[in-house]
């Protein structure tokens, strides 16, 4: 589905530049679970941007089912965000006005009119249509978030460090809502993260140190998001 080929990116300058991504070769299966691990200032998150067209390299190319996604202009990034990419973030960025409903809605396929009450659904929080998010947790906050993803019938999910902001079992539970994305949506997922226990339910697990990939891993046998533990 992605093809990251050779992708180098870096900012800043003299002696204040800093090499975030050093030619970095990646692909992502269509439908596949993949965690991508390292400690703050990995590059891990500048990764995560170049899958979601966020970003610009500075050389090298990220192709989604073997078309550049910057090979014409932002035009074409702007179109890929908008049709293929679906992003959830550590911080939930719901708008304080608007309903959990109204928030879907913002994102929600236009050919399909109920479809941001139905991602309300797949996350369970069809009983929380009309409460703002001051109303609801945090947890429940980043499940607003994921249903804003699904609700634009988005390919792809990129999730940058979403159990951050959350205590332990909310995380888990957002985990298993994520694992369910993938396993019966047959959504492609990736998780960015610094838990390494994530990468136990994940299909395959991506390391990285320095603005490179170190290591890369294939899981025969992912955990279910409930058995992990960290």
């Amino acid at each position: 589905m992605l093809d990251i080929q050779g992708v180098c990116k870096a900012y800043g300058s003299g002696q204040a530049r800093v090499e975030a991504l050093a030619n970095v070769d990646l692909s992502v299966g269509d439908g596949e679970l993949l965690a991508i691990l390292g400690s703050s200032g990995s590059g891990k998150t500048t990764l995560l941007n170049m899958m979601g067209g966020m970003d610009r390299p500075d050389s090298g190319r990220v192709l989604y089912e073997g078309r550049d996604i910057h090979a014409e202009g932002d035009r074409s990034m702007t179109r890929y965000r908008r049709e293929v990419v679906g992003f959830v973030f550590q911080s939930f960025n719901l708008i304080g006005e608007l309903t959990a409903l109204e928030n879907v809605r913002l994102t929600a396929d236009k050919a399909r009119p109920r479809s941001a009450e139905q991602a309300l659904e797949l996350v369970g929080l069809q009983d929380k249509c009309d409460s703002y998010p001051s109303q609801l947790s945090g947890g429940q906050q980043q499940r607003v978030s994921i249903a804003r993803a699904l609700a634009k019938r988005s390919r792809l999910l990129l999730c940058d460090e979403p159990t951050g902001a959350l205590d332990y079992e909310t995380g888990r539970q957002t985990l298993s809502i994520l694992e369910g994305v993938a396993r019966e949506l047959g959504k492609t997922v990736v998780i960015v993260t610094h838990t390494q226990e994530v990468g136990r339910m994940a299909d395959r697990t991506v390391w990285m140190r320095n603005g490179r990939i170190t290591r890369t891993e294939s899981n025969p046998s992912p955990l279910s998001a409930r058995d992990i533990s960290w």
